[in-house]
């Protein structure tokens, strides 16, 4: 079942198990629960504390499951529906170590606010093994089940169900329900799942928020750009916080990245880890997650910059660096928000699988969306895809394959003017031809939406910071804004070329400007002088 590698290197990890763990599988006669069985018995192969029983009862609802169970308290234990190989295999291995008693390195705070949770919580999180934001909803929730007996786990594969996942209405994933309720969709980190379920965490990290005092270096953002800055000043002994409603940003979408230098290939999700731990490994930085900015005030008399969040709380700065990236540009056509995870998407990886043999279409014509359709030419029946100028915008090799495919067609000087659902989810997208004037409807079953990213500056628009036509952060050669002591990097800035690898560089260059800035205001004036 496992390469020889995969094999090896799961082998060296269970050496981690500390307690004995039992695998219950529910299985049938297909082949998923063959594959399946050989897996847990491949597992158990590895470690003399782990056994397999298999049929052991009434242990899960679909077939093929599995039940991972530490012997010694039967009350931890976390469920896999289907297999969970793809990017969920890291879950697994992490559900293996940490039922059999190997810690987790999570903050202890979050480790005992979750042990502390009251009430009745059975969670079901829908994935599919190539969604990039799944693995860190299951991985979550599976911790959730193992520190507290009031809360159990299933992690189900959406492809290996897709009856139940239509009946259902599982159109996106990751999709989470709680006690058969939706609780929500997307990706989420242990700390927004924990304070969605804990009513009063907000408030008490609202209140430690406002207390903090003052940093040298207050960034907003924690993606690429984010979280260079932060690793310049670090190293530059600044105090620095980073207000982050999501690590990593976009890039924990991107599935393939092959332009970093020295880095031949690299996943998003493995950048972003990457980038957080060496964030954390510099003492001098905090950062504030689940936290969106909401308002930035100029500098006072004081020399400080305040920043309001979403939650009420206030941050303050000798400076700032604005790092707060883009998002998936979408159409603002009827129908589009009301049909958003219920059809209409926007990550062809994560979502494609549940349109496995049904016809959707493609909006965009540059190069994400080409490749988007040919990704899912892969799995689903039909792709249209639809381009509001005359031509496609992508690179011409990608045109070529996309041309090469025979269940795709092209629809040029398209204006998408409706999403049609029939309440529950996408039956159908209405458009305008733009040569004839001509109104033409489209019966399918999904939307993936491919059209840019729009910078996230909507919550500067009265704090004076300068925005460009396109609302970018207009920035200097050094990354300097308009406004004193505020800098600016990344995707939501005037600079050129959104690519991570200028991310990078921006980053460090609005670090080292805000680093100077502080030399200076600080600086001696017979200094300054000379």
């Amino acid at each position: 079942m496992l390469d020889t590698a995969l094999a090896t290197q799961l082998k060296s990890l269970m050496t981690n198990i500390k307690e004995p763990i039992e695998i219950l599988t529910t299985l049938g006669d297909d082949a998923k629960s063959r594959e399946v069985a050989e897996l847990v018995d491949e597992i158990s192969g590895m470690s003399d504390l782990v056994t397999v029983r298999p049929n052991a009862g009434e242990v899960a609802a679909r077939t093929p499951s599995f039940t991972i169970m530490r012997t010694s308290d039967q009350h931890v234990q976390v469920t896999f529906s289907g297999i969970p190989m793809g990017h969920e295999f890291t879950s697994l291995v992490l559900a293996l170590l940490q039922v059999g008693g190997h810690p987790s390195k999570e903050a202890a705070a979050t480790l005992e606010q979750v042990a502390n949770l009251t009430g009745e919580h059975h969670f079901e999180t829908w994935f599919s093994q190539g969604c990039t934001k799944c693995p860190d909803v299951v991985q979550a929730l599976n911790l959730m089940a193992i520190l507290n007996p009031n809360i159990t786990h299933t992690a189900v594969d959406g492809g290996a169900f897709p009856d139940e996942a239509e009946e259902r209405g599982v159109l996106a994933v990751p999709m989470v329900f709680r006690n058969g309720e939706i609780f929500g969709n997307g990706k989420m980190s242990l700390e927004e799942i924990v304070g969605k379920v804990d009513s009063g965490a907000g408030e008490k990290e609202s209140a430690r928020i406002d207390a903090l005092d003052p940093f040298d270096v207050l960034i907003v953002g924690g993606g690429p750009a984010g979280a260079t800055a932060a690793i310049y000043t670090a190293r530059k002994a600044l105090r620095t916080a980073i207000i982050t409603e999501r690590f990593g940003g976009q890039v924990n979408d991107t599935m393939s990245i092959e332009n970093l230098s020295s880095i031949q290939h690299t996943e998003g999700p493995k950048l972003v880890g990457d980038l957080e731990r060496h964030v954390e490994s510099h003492e001098g930085v905090e950062v504030l997650r689940t936290q969106r900015a909401a308002k930035l005030h100029p500098m006072n008399a004081d020399g400080l910059i305040k920043v309001e969040l979403d939650s009420g709380a206030a941050v303050y700065g000798r400076t700032v660096i604005l790092a707060p990236g883009a998002s998936w540009r979408q159409m603002n056509v009827p129908g589009e928000f009301d049909y958003r995870n219920k059809g209409v998407t926007f990550c062809p990886h994560c979502d494609g699988p549940l349109f496995k043999g049904k016809d959707i279409a493609v909006v965009g014509g540059g190069n994400s969306g080409i490749e988007a359709a040919i990704d899912l030419a892969g799995v689903v029946g039909h792709v249209t895809v639809f381009e509001f100028m005359d031509s496609l915008k992508a690179d011409e090799v990608l045109q070529r394959k996309l041309n090469s495919l025979p269940n795709v067609d092209v629809v040029t000087s398209a204006q998408t003017t409706q999403v049609r659902g029939d309440g529950n989810r996408v039956v159908g997208l209405d458009y305008t031809d733009r040569t004839t004037g001509e109104s033409r409807a489209l019966d399918l079953d999904g939307v993936f939406v491919q059209i840019g990213l729009i910078p996230n500056t909507q919550w500067l628009a009265d704090s004076g910071v300068e925005l460009s036509e396109r609302g970018e952060i207009v920035v200097d050669a050094g990354g300097a804004t308009n406004l004193e002591g505020v800098f600016a990097a990344g995707d939501a800035t005037t600079t050129p070329y959104k690519q991570i690898v200028v991310a990078f560089g921006a980053g460090a260059t609005a670090a080292l400007s805000a680093f100077d800035h502080l030399i200076r205001v600080s600086a001696p004036a017979e200094s300054i002088s000379a």
